[in-house]
């Protein structure tokens, strides 16, 4: 005898994704959080750059630059 719970008729219920879909679904959330981090650091940081050559010819900047050189 059949459940009276059955859907007989009208829209079918999709099934709850498995552990491998939710896992995956995970995966592909992370690495698009970290390749759109990437992508808006790279655009701050093109458009914050000095690239007009305002810093004289003669400024080095190195390991030991904090410290002034006489």
């Amino acid at each position: 005898m059949r459940s009276s719970f059955v859907s007989r008729s009208g829209f079918v219920l999709s099934k709850t994704p498995n552990y491998r879909q939710q896992a995956a679904r995970r995966r592909l959330a992370v690495v698009g959080a970290v390749v759109g981090l990437a992508l808006v650091s790279g655009l701050i940081g093109s458009l914050t750059s000095h690239s007009s050559g305002d810093a004289p010819r003669g400024a080095h900047t190195g390991p030991f630059s904090y410290f002034p050189s006489e």
